[in-house]
């Protein structure tokens, strides 16, 4: 890889150390904000381990138009499919995405995670840490951090099936008719919902009418595993001991994702091939735009803004028979609503007539 770059070593500083205090706020004596702030600090510290990795590798973190540094999602999927900067497993990507699902619906929304969960996350984070330390930097993780600091739980759960046994119990002590306490009981489910849609490449948090539905399926008598059932394909590997403990995510079955060989001419071109592709990118344009709220040209301007069709999470070209259909996803959607918090589609709509003008010119 060559020596450490000097943007990269400065973010490399700040993952660490968002890191460890993300493993302190773990082990601290007592709850006051402690699964919000562990959770807030481990995305944080893999925000910037992965703009370290983009930048080492020679990658751009940056917005083509405004400057600004690209999201936790964008940074996952550069490091997923980019040809060049490749870096991460599918599995890998999991972890991430769950752990950044649940900083969201814990800074913006109400969530109540339990012990295990928390342990099970934060473990499986540490060690995705030290993997892609060791994988892209080749430096050891626990050779810079002393061998006390791990996330230390007393009762940490044996498996994934066990703990969804013990949440979905929880869960339906408060929907018991007479002491019924649908709040909570969907700041319990809240956790369960993102990892299934985690695992099953789902972006977005689930809506207070999905959790509802879900309590209801529960209280009806359906099985967890026919509702979350994601959860089913993939368990938590443990391994090691002490400062080298490690809990990795692994698959039963296929994922829905799988990557393949695009083609014989160029072998460095990879793509993610879904095993139903129409189910994974589900929006056409007219859809999109009236998702967004926009004209289809003004979407289109916005597209081209942020480079959606050169990201294979965002977009794909899919022949069936003779017709080609253009297509985008779920996560294109989610990327366009975060750029508009901050600029108006008239914004970027002039923008680039501004800039094909002087293009011309």
């Amino acid at each position: 890889m060559g020596p450490l770059k000097r943007q990269a070593g400065m973010f490399l500083k700040k993952a660490f150390e968002s890191l460890v205090l993300s493993t302190e706020f773990f082990n601290r004596p007592h709850d006051l904000g402690r699964s919000t702030t562990t959770l807030l600090l481990i995305d944080h510290a893999f925000e910037m381990l992965l703009k370290a990795v983009i930048v080492q590798k020679g990658g751009s973190i940056r917005e083509k138009l405004r400057g600004e540094t690209i999201g936790f999602d964008a940074c996952v999927g550069r490091g997923l499919s980019n040809v060049k900067l490749k870096f991460l497993t599918e599995e890998q990507a999991l972890v991430l995405r769950a752990i950044n699902g649940l900083r969201d619906a814990a800074q913006h929304d109400l969530l109540i995670v339990s012990e295990g969960q928390l342990y099970v996350h934060t473990q499986a984070g540490l060690t995705l840490f030290r993997d892609i330390m060791k994988a892209v930097f080749d430096r050891d993780l626990t050779a810079s951090m002393p061998n006390r600091v791990l996330p230390i739980s007393t009762t940490p759960p044996t498996d994934l099936v066990t703990l969804f046994d013990s949440e979905v119990a929880e869960v339906l002590k408060l929907l018991r008719p007479g002491r019924r306490q649908s709040i909570a009981a969907e700041a319990r489910l809240r956790p369960l919902a993102i990892l299934d849609a985690a695992i099953r490449d789902e972006k977005g948090q689930p809506s207070p009418k999905d959790l509802e539905r879900i309590g209801k399926d529960l209280v009806d008598g359906k099985h967890w595993q026919n509702i979350f059932r994601g959860v089913t394909t993939i368990e938590f590997a443990a391994e090691g001991t002490g400062p080298t403990f490690s809990l990795r995510v692994t698959k039963k079955g296929d994922f829905s994702t799988h990557l393949v060989e695009a083609g014989t001419s160029d072998a460095a071109t990879m793509a993610m091939k879904r095993v139903n592709e129409l189910d994974f990118y589900n929006l056409g344009a007219k859809q999109l735009a009236e998702k967004v709220g926009v004209t289809i040209p003004k979407l289109l301007a916005i597209v081209d803004h942020l480079a959606i069709r050169q990201n294979l999470d965002y977009y794909k070209e899919i022949t069936i028979g003779k017709v080609t259909r253009k297509q985008y996803s779920q996560r294109a959607l989610k990327a366009i609503k975060e750029e508009l918090e901050t600029v108006t589609p008239d914004e970027i709509w002039h923008r680039r007539k501004n800039h094909n003008s002087n293009t011309a010119a």
